[in-house]
């Protein structure tokens, strides 16, 4: 649920991002990529978080930062490559 929960706010954050970047002016690949770098951050602090504070092995964080990172990464390379 907790994945799921993240997952999400990334796809909320993503189209914040695009929101404001259309507001401010700035084009959708760099929009994109400014997000690729916040939400690579957001996503590790995530994990140090699972594995600090929840007490899960780095190993088996591993796979889950690739799908909460991967998801909404995924979909802005494929924003960034449409625009």
């Amino acid at each position: 649920m907790h994945t799921a929960l993240v997952i999400a706010a990334g796809l909320v954050l993503l189209g914040l991002a695009l929101l404001v970047g259309h507001w401010l002016g700035g084009t959708v690949p760099l929009v994109c990529q400014v997000f690729i770098g916040v939400w690579l951050v957001a996503a590790l602090i995530n994990m140090w978080f699972g594995v600090n504070r929840a007490g899960y092995p780095v190993l088996e964080e591993l796979p889950m930062l690739l799908v909460v990172f991967g998801i909404p990464a995924i979909l802005a390379v494929w924003i960034w490559f449409k625009a």
